[in-house]
């Protein structure tokens, strides 16, 4: 079993004729006896068994504000929260780093790299330098200063914990009109765009995106796309900025009153239409920056590779109570 200690401290405050209140709440909760999947010797039956073995530290603040904005026959309504985390991982007791995720058939280290004192989750491999304008290689940094590029040259690439997340929601109400506006987003976390080694690695037959089209050809040529085939490491050249603004959802109803609908015995008919994922403003590449291949695992967290994006959606229907 895993322990969980928590400590918060919070205040709430209503003013202005309980039209604004404001929450805040600080929290610091330690996980001891960490779950963990540790690594088996070579010859048994399985690879891995889960075991306590660690520590884990999440410390923040939470922010909530709700303002009535507007009152009477028109109003408008806003729920407005946002989140700070920080997460590290204080102690390991089996052993002091974990590896994990891999993402590509043809790259054979792990990604993620977990150990004492750092954030759950980070980008582990090498800095890529750009595309060298004489070869059409990608350069990687030789950290080490030892004249070559080998595993020592390896180092953080990015961090999948944002700095904050935030959502909004708007509610407005005209007479048997409601609308509602839902936004969501993060800020400050990286996404692992593995998908773009299958489809700009130009290592095989598949089908690869039209960024390729800028690829390195001849000697001299400047550009940000190395050459076919060229030499895949994980590195940084697949560490986007995952931060993103989303409209979430946005639901649009009518409540209709009058004595033919109490003469049907109903207590309520309000018909609506909902559309979700509707936009998304963002700097990331690949098809959503809210996604991660290993799913809810805390892990490993920000990793896109192949995974399916979240559909737009459009929803039109009708409740009815009696």
């Amino acid at each position: 079993w895993e322990t969980t200690s928590t400590t918060s401290i919070g205040f709430d405050i209503t003013m202005l004729s309980n039209r604004l209140t404001v929450s805040a709440d600080y929290y610091n909760k330690d996980t001891k006896d960490l779950l963990m999947n540790a690594s088996l010797p070579a010859g048994q039956q399985a690879t891995t068994i889960q075991r306590n073995g660690g520590r884990l530290n999440n410390h923040g603040f939470e922010f909530a504000v709700n303002s009535k904005n507007l009152t009477g026959n028109f109003t408008w309504n806003t729920d407005f929260n946002m989140s700070f985390n920080r997460n590290r991982l204080t102690k390991l007791d089996l052993k002091k780093v974990y590896s994990d995720a891999k993402t590509s058939e043809v790259i054979s280290d792990f990604v993620v790299r977990n150990e004492e004192g750092r954030p759950l989750g980070g980008f582990y491999g090498y800095i890529s330098d750009g595309v060298d304008p004489e070869t059409g290689e990608l350069m990687y940094r030789d950290i080490s200063g030892d004249g070559k590029i080998s595993t020592s040259d390896r180092t953080y690439i990015g961090d999948p914990n944002p700095d904050f997340t935030f959502g909004m929601t708007n509610m407005f109400t005209y007479k048997g009109f409601n609308l509602s506006i839902f936004l969501q987003g993060t800020y400050g976390n990286d996404v692992y765009n593995a998908s773009r080694i299958e489809t700009e690695g130009m290592y095989d037959g598949k089908n690869q995106s039209t960024r390729v089209l800028s690829r390195w050809r001849i000697p001299g040529q400047i550009t940000d796309v190395p050459k076919a085939n060229f030499k895949l490491l994980n590195s940084s050249y697949f560490v986007e900025d995952g931060s993103y603004l989303r409209v979430k959802d946005i639901t649009l109803s009518y409540n209709f009153k009058g004595k033919l609908v109490k003469k049907w015995g109903v207590s309520r008919l309000q018909p609506y239409f909902t559309a979700t994922n509707l936009l998304t403003w963002t700097k990331y590449k690949g098809m959503d920056p809210e996604v991660n291949q290993w799913g809810n695992s805390g892990s490993v967290q920000g990793i896109d590779w192949g995974t399916y994006p979240q559909s737009r959606s459009y929803v039109f229907g009708v409740n009815v109570e009696f």
